[in-house]
């Protein structure tokens, strides 16, 4: 009987199971995978270090982070990228390191933009990104693009663009629908309470970053931009010139 399998991780809210993008991908490469995952919700994790979370725990291992979390799950046998050639499973680290460098939070507008558009080019009209089958890269794509995508957010430029992506948004709610609609529907009063208060301050801290990427693009487009500097003109005698020309003739 295999090691059972606990997934601590924040909590839902906006119809998403988590609305913490790390804890989406894992949640996501198990449904794809059908790794048997018990859900841990974590009260107070906008306390704590996000870097912390998720954590998987079996009888014998604690592993954190997804890439690692991930790689253990295809140890146990659990692997949703067995059909991918190897140009797929290079494309697959492509489009993550492009993920990382390009949503988290902080970056320039209008980087995040282009890697939108890149992703929605990418997908088409596809049900996943390699096909019929969902595999690792669907699950970065989706942990990364649905908490932006239905969290609530009073105005914020990346949102606005994501929701003119049509193919994108159907792919999170299809994931959404086809995967971790039964898990979205049982929550206890006391729980909800306690993710709403998580959500409350989540959304503080997301419309703090918000603000400060749209500022930091906006400082950006704004600035001087400085005309390309001359190089200085050397200027020769007339002795110089001459002998300057015989060294460019000579062999």
């Amino acid at each position: 009987m295999a090691a059972p399998l606990e997934l601590s991780c924040w909590g839902g809210g906006w119809g998403l199971p988590s609305v913490h993008t790390e804890s989406l991908v894992v949640m996501a490469y198990a449904k794809f995978s059908g790794a048997p995952l018990k859900i841990s919700v974590i009260d107070n994790t906008w306390r704590g270090s996000r870097g912390e979370i998720p954590i998987l725990t079996t009888d014998d291992n604690v592993v954190s982070q997804p890439a690692k979390i991930l790689n253990f799950l295809r140890k146990q046998k659990y692997n949703a990228d067995y059909e991918l050639s190897a140009k797929q499973g290079a494309d697959t680290l492509a489009y993550i390191a492009l993920l990382e460098e390009k949503l988290l939070p902080a970056v320039i507008y209008r980087d995040a933009k282009e890697c939108l558009n890149l992703l929605s080019n990418r997908l088409g009209t596809s049900q996943f990104f390699f096909g019929d089958t969902p595999s690792t890269l669907d699950a970065y794509v989706f942990g990364f693009l649905a908490p932006l995508y239905k969290v609530q957010f009073p105005k914020v430029q990346l949102q606005e663009h994501l929701k003119q992506l049509s193919n994108l948004c159907r792919f999170c709610d299809d994931i959404l629908n086809s995967y971790f609609r039964l898990s979205l529907a049982g929550i206890s009063p006391t729980g909800q309470e306690t993710v709403d208060a998580n959500l409350q301050k989540l959304t503080q801290l997301v419309n703090k970053e918000s603000n400060l990427i749209e500022k930091m693009d906006d400082n950006l487009r704004q600035s001087p931009q400085l005309p390309p500097r001359k190089l200085p003109t050397l200027k020769l005698t007339p002795a110089e010139e001459e002998n300057n020309s015989f060294q460019r003739l000579s062999p």
